[in-house]
């Protein structure tokens, strides 16, 4: 194996980092055709108004670009694609890495042995009944999705359809938040909160336009903050703010999101909510307001120097992804003060490279590339934003995910993990092939564990709390899918929920880029997105005991 060429003044390059040539991939917003590590989606493509949904989990669908399988591939021999290169001090030295890789012989993983849980049935309050629910399929069919169950298997709680007679391209149905007793559901215009135990309705909120943006975080109390369309025209900007009581189903307040001045384009905001902030990210520029009554905090600079494009947040921390006015553009990530948006540290990326994906804030763990050289890295920042370590591993991982194209208005990736100082990450799922869980130690880089679905299925890791990572066994067409957790320090998978087999499994199996949430001993699947055709369509579906 060839090691590239050391930069000046650079530790050596860590054994096995050498150059492994790939496909030729696209540019980071895909501005040249499709994203070949994003899901398909059997819907059209959204106006550029509507807010992109992030790919599903970072899979490649079968046949894609780098694809194991895919053609123009080797054959499948025993290879190593690492998703780092050697650690730097000052300036970050990344070896030459293709961005998608296998490693591993033809044969699949063997399956975890999955012990059984010994968890007590989930608690939570009845709803106050008023009505049908709007297809929420209880009664006679939710009896018939569990006419299948074998034994050892949990239930399907309830399920929920929906009927909307919608636009021709379909319509937004992203978002979805467990709180308390109440799970909340986004459809097109409204909010529709249900009773986590029976799916009854307790209420609904009525937006005056589609909902374009969500944050995916909620305050200690219950509320967060949603954006919908000034309008119902083709060219309506998603500028309006809500701030909404997710327990009871009122609005706190709204406002429109003043522009920070003449090019700011509401196209695709994001939010990021981190105690009494939610930052408004869109097409480059970015503002910030008090979540308790909607005064303005900050915004981004629109002077000379590293602008922020962006913000990101959790866990009391802010970071901004800027963009420098020097001749190269160059990248910068900040440390942001979230009540007053002032810079505490600044990172400078090398040359050429931008953010790709951000999996946490709190450490900040970021995916970052160079689009002309294909030379990726895995970082590490510490609390004053020096790089702390770098990470390596065997496998493909997905790059990209939560970019929203040109504007680079970054999320943190929702298949990403971080605890304790541990990172868990996917890789990717290859057509027949099972997929699996790393943890990464963030102190050193190195991988500590991995975990195979087995049976050529998928794992996608949900949350990592009390020394427990929580992770998502995909469903198939004739077999339910698992909730498992896997000890922090790796071991022995335990089963917390067995979905059934029978009719229940194909509906599951077939959502598509789904909301995924696992509370209190039940699982949580929801679609995002709705083809609108006036005919009832799967929304959510709830697993329990």
């Amino acid at each position: 194996m060839t090691e590239p060429p050391q930069p000046p003044n650079q530790p050596p390059t860590p054994s096995g980092y050498g150059h492994l040539p790939g496909p030729p991939q696209q540019g980071y917003g895909y501005p040249q055709g499709e994203n070949p590590y994003a899901q398909q989606a059997p819907y059209a493509q959204q106006p550029p108004t509507v807010q992109q949904q992030p790919p599903g989990y970072g899979y490649p669908p079968p046949g894609a670009p780098g694809a194991p399988g895919a053609p123009g591939m080797p054959p499948k021999k025993k290879r190593t694609v690492l998703i780092a290169a050697s650690a730097a001090a000052a300036v970050l030295a990344v070896a030459v890495v293709g961005y998608v890789g296998f490693s591993g012989s033809d044969e699949d993983p063997k399956p975890p042995v999955a012990q059984e849980s010994t968890d007590a049935k989930p608690s939570g309050s009845p709803s106050v009944d008023k009505g049908d629910g709007n297809g929420n399929g209880t009664g006679g069919q939710q009896a018939d999705l569990n006419s299948g169950r074998k034994q050892g298997e949990d239930k399907v709680l309830w399920f929920k359809t929906a009927k909307v007679d919608g636009p021709g391209m379909g319509v937004d149905s992203a978002a979805q938040w467990v709180v308390g007793d109440t799970v909340v559901k986004s459809v097109w215009k409204s909010l529709n909160g249900y009773a986590v135990t029976d799916g009854k309705e307790k209420w609904t909120l009525a937006f005056p336009a589609a909902i374009c943006s969500v944050a995916r975080d909620t305050t200690a109390d219950g509320k967060t903050v949603v954006m919908y369309r000034d309008g119902e025209g083709e060219n309506a900007s998603c500028t309006q703010m809500r701030v909404v009581d997710l327990k009871t189903g009122k609005e706190v307040w709204s406002k429109e999101v003043p522009k920070e001045g003449l090019f700011d384009i509401f196209t695709s905001p994001t939010l990021a909510m981190t105690g009494d902030t939610v930052a408004v990210s869109r097409g480059g520029t970015a503002s910030a307001f008090k979540i308790s009554n909607g005064d303005k905090l900050f915004g981004s600079a629109m002077g000379t120097g590293c602008k922020p494009d962006g913000y990101e947040a959790g866990n009391g921390k802010m970071i901004a992804i800027a963009t420098c006015s020097d001749a190269d553009a160059s990248a910068e990530v900040h440390g942001v003060d979230p009540v007053t948006g002032q810079k505490a540290w600044a990172f400078r990326l090398p040359k050429k490279f931008k953010v790709t994906s951000i999996y946490s804030v709190d450490p900040i763990v970021l995916d970052i590339g160079n689009e002309e050289s294909k030379q990726r890295s895995i970082v590490v920042l510490g609390p004053d934003g020096k790089q702390t370590a770098t990470l390596a591993g065997e496998g493909s991982f997905a790059v990209g995910c939560g970019d929203t194209g040109i504007f680079r208005s970054l999320t943190t990736c929702p298949s990403a993990v971080v605890d304790a100082g541990t990172l868990y990450l996917p890789t990717a799922a290859a057509a027949g092939k099972a997929n699996e869980i790393v943890a990464f130690d963030l102190a050193t880089g190195k991988d500590k564990w991995r975990t195979p679905a087995g049976d050529k299925r998928t794992l996608t890791p949900l949350k990592a709390a009390n020394g427990q990572l929580i992770a998502y066994r995909k469903a198939e067409e004739e077999q339910g899918g698992e909730v498992i957790s896997i000890p922090a320090g790796g071991g022995t998978p335990t089963a917390l929920l067995r979905h059934p087999s029978g009719p229940a499994a194909p509906i599951e199996s077939s959502f598509r880029t789904p909301k995924l949430d696992y509370a209190d001993g039940r699982f949580f699947i929801s679609t995002s997105r709705l083809q609108a055709k006036g005919t009832d369509e799967k929304l959510l579906m709830v697993f329990g005991k």
